[in-house]
């Protein structure tokens, strides 16, 4: 059951074809009288859609249900875990490494690397412990929907599925650019000028959608497959890596590390800001859970050894760059290419971009593959077409969902330039992480039918506390620096968390694996999410509130008539199944 709308499952044998009830089989679509109807009745149905809370039973079951097939249980720890690699350590590194070293924090990047490594392993662990409990192909949205309800899901996966396509469009043609650069011409080389188009959106790629529909194929035809081909990849990643680390090092020079901290503190609190972004991905490996084995032994292990090996791997990497060249020379563009170079081995550049060419095609198979499963759930629920939630017969995967996100890509990806790419990233990944890192406090104190109301009350206040001191000290680090106002948010902050572990009661307790030191490992990701996001320009906040303001507008004429006819249904063939075992008994 589901507190407002009845329990959400509907099992139907549905096949969908190209047809207007492919797309809205609902009661208030099949006829313009019925959606008027449901239009003039918006205000009652989001009073009962706004905060419904789905169950773990439900997403469990139920929503899995309406794909008709189930998807096969074939990965591990091992897969997991190089999923994990493949999903962040793509080519970021190549270029973030270099700013943040010569801009914010000179040789002290390790410092930074090591920061940003360690907050986002909070998400991690946050992530973890939600995949354990719901090992369902929505991730973080079936994870909301259980603890803050439909309406926060669906705007917080809304910009997640953006965010994805517009990564997965860049990731791509960054491809391109780094396939030229290995085949000894220029970046846009490749790319094919269309002067009649408007600037940013002229220069086709055609090598990135045939990149990603490639990729897309095996996605489709097997998740086994597709991970022992990520499997393979990544390792030869890493490879290539530690190639890397050892052939700098033989160019080291430790007087290259002096000064430390030339922008001091500050600049390797910044450069952490701006390196946290070379981690994230790591959201979609929890959207694997339905086709893990054994989650409760495989997804902590595969995703925190994968944190540990990525950390790990950044930190040498930016330690073994700025031993090659004094940190004021390292080029932002290019830093390991020019820094090789520099120190007479030219040749060493092309096995760079070979490395950089092979991460980038895991972090695009990482992502087709979470997007898909992210609209499979969202699907399920009503929220999104339902043909999508169709999970292939022979396969076991969403084919509908993964071509139709790949076409998004290809579409995005063709005609968009890295420029404007760049500038549409970044903060809805944050706006997610703080989100989940909530939503576990929430599990964890309460349950609906067993929390006091003066418990709920006070996780209320100390959570709005939580939030609110987060936000103050993202705003004291924008604009003031000020150091009476970072302790002053600080001690709010820790009050609150401290009010919440000693005077709230602890209403449910992990079954197979959970967060140690709460409610502080979760509350400590909130104020670092939040905090980075005092980090991001002006334009990302801008896309945010207009992406955010388009979904607001879907949901209000689509989604919440067809989650709640979905609902109201679901109810109906509850209560008729009550009738009818009371009858008979």
């Amino acid at each position: 059951m589901v507190a407002g709308g009845g329990s959400e499952g509907v099992v139907k044998t549905v096949r969908y074809g190209c047809n207007k009830s492919s797309f809205f089989p609902e009661e208030s679509f099949k006829s313009w009288g019925n959606y008027g109807r449901a239009l003039r009745n918006t205000k009652s149905r989001l009073t009962d859609r706004l905060l419904t809370r789905s169950t773990d039973e439900s997403e469990l079951h139920e929503m899995r249900a309406r794909s008709q097939n189930e998807m096969t249980k074939s990965l591990n720890w091992f897969d997991i875990m190089w999923f994990g690699v493949g999903s962040v350590l793509g080519a970021g590194v190549f270029v973030l490494t270099g700013q943040a070293a010569r801009d914010y924090a000179g040789p002290a990047v390790i410092i930074s690397y090591l920061i940003s490594g360690l907050s986002a392993l909070l998400s991690v662990l946050c992530y973890t412990e939600f995949s354990v409990e719901l090992p369902v192909a929505g991730g973080s949205f079936a994870y909301l929907r259980v603890e803050l309800g439909d309406f926060i899901a669906f705007l917080a996966a809304g910009n997640i599925l953006f965010e994805y396509i517009v990564s997965g469009a860049s990731v791509a043609r960054s491809w391109t650019s780094y396939f030229a650069t290995l085949c000894n011409h220029k970046p846009e080389d490749f790319r094919i000028i269309v002067p009649v188009l408007a600037h940013g959106f002229n220069e086709l790629d055609p090598i990135a959608v045939i990149l990603s529909i490639a990729i897309c194929v095996g996605a489709c035809m097997s998740i086994k497959g597709s991970s022992k081909f990520n499997s393979f990849v990544s390792i030869a990643h890493i490879l290539v890596m530690v190639f890397i680390l050892i052939a700098g090092l033989t160019k080291a020079d430790t007087s290259n590390f002096q000064p430390l901290a030339p922008f001091g503190m500050d600049g390797v609190l910044r450069a952490s800001a701006m390196l946290f972004f070379a981690y994230v991905g790591f959201d979609g490996v929890s959207t694997l859970g339905e086709e893990i084995k054994n989650p409760g032994r495989d997804i902590p292990i595969g995703l925190i050894g994968s944190m540990i090996i990525i950390i790990t791997t950044y930190c040498l990497l930016g330690a073994t760059l700025c031993l090659m060249q004094p940190y004021s020379q390292i080029d932002v563009d290019a830093p390991f290419s020019i820094a090789f170079e520099a120190v007479g081995m030219n040749w060493a550049k092309y096995v760079v971009a070979f490395g950089a060419l092979k991460g980038m095609t895991t972090v695009v198979l990482s992502i087709i593959i979470a997007q898909a499963r992210y609209f499979t759930h969202i699907a399920r629920t009503h929220m999104a077409p339902p043909f999508l939630a169709v999970i292939n017969e022979k396969t076991k995967t969403p084919v509908n969902a993964t071509v139709i996100m790949t076409i998004a890509n290809c579409i995005v990806a063709l005609f968009t330039g890295l420029d404007i790419l760049a500038n549409l990233l970044s903060i809805s990944t944050l706006f997610l992480f703080s989100l989940v890192s909530i939503a576990l406090i929430v599990r964890r104190y309460y349950v609906s039918g067993e929390t006091t109301n003066s418990d709920r009350n006070r996780l209320i206040g100390f959570l709005t506390m939580i939030i609110l001191s987060s936000v103050g000290l993202a705003v004291v680090w924008v604009h003031s620096k000020n150091v009476v106002g970072y302790i002053v948010l600080i001690a709010l902050w820790f009050i609150a968390t401290l009010g919440l572990k000693l005077t709230v009661k602890e209403a449910r307790k992990p079954k197979l694996w959970g967060v140690p030191w709460m409610p502080w490992l979760p509350s400590a990701s909130v104020a670092i999410n939040v905090f980075i996001m005092g980090s991001i320009d002006g334009p990302s906040f801008i896309r945010f509130s207009v992406w955010t303001a388009g979904l607001l507008v879907y949901y209000l004429f689509v989604g919440l008539h067809a989650s709640y006819d979905a609902a109201r249904e679901t109810k109906e063939k509850f209560d008729a199944e009550q009738v009818e075992a009371v009858t008979k008994g």
